[in-house]
């Protein structure tokens, strides 16, 4: 015979998850981010592609630049922009994450956020650059290869435009 199913919530009732929830989950991201980059780091050359779909393929590239490779080919000043703007995120969502911890989603989306953001700083202090292995592409189209903090980045800013939309249809007591 099976185990009953609880129907108890995981948290308790009324009671926001604490800061440290979502640091220890930003922590998680992290390392789930990182220990990814370095397997495809090791156990690919740069540019080598290992086809896993007919749209997808691993592959190992790096990118010193931001999304797109927006200011990639610049002398090396946009390492530390992008670490410092990085760092500056960081602390603005810690600073959000403790002021609202009652509203879930929107910690959960800063969250994500707050460990792809981290985990990309981590790669530009290391290397220099951004470890990407994951490519999407469709014919001739490719869309940038991308690893799996930028993954959580667009998944948490995705997950703040829905908070917001779903609070503001929400009515107001």
């Amino acid at each position: 015979m099976a185990p009953a199913v609880s129907d108890k919530p995981l948290a308790v009732p009324g009671r926001a998850p604490r800061l440290g929830h979502w640091l220890g989950l930003a922590v998680l991201l992290i390392v789930l981010d990182q220990a990814t980059k370095l397997y495809f780091d090791a156990a690919f050359e740069y540019g080598q592609r290992l086809n896993v779909l007919p749209v997808f393929d691993f592959t190992l590239m790096y990118n010193r630049g931001a999304a797109f490779s927006f200011l990639a080919s610049q002398a090396g000043w946009q390492r530390w922009f992008f670490t410092a703007l990085g760092l500056v995120a960081a602390v603005v969502i810690v600073w959000l994450l403790r002021r609202h911890p009652a509203q879930r989603r929107f910690c959960l989306a800063l969250t994500l956020i707050l460990g792809g953001a981290l985990g990309n700083v981590i790669d530009r202090m290391a290397y220099g650059h951004v470890v990407d292995f994951l490519l999407f592409y469709w014919n001739d189209w490719y869309y940038p290869a991308f690893n799996l903090a930028d993954a959580f980045i667009t998944c948490g800013a995705v997950l703040l435009v829905l908070d917001e939309i779903l609070r503001a249809r929400k009515p107001r007591a």
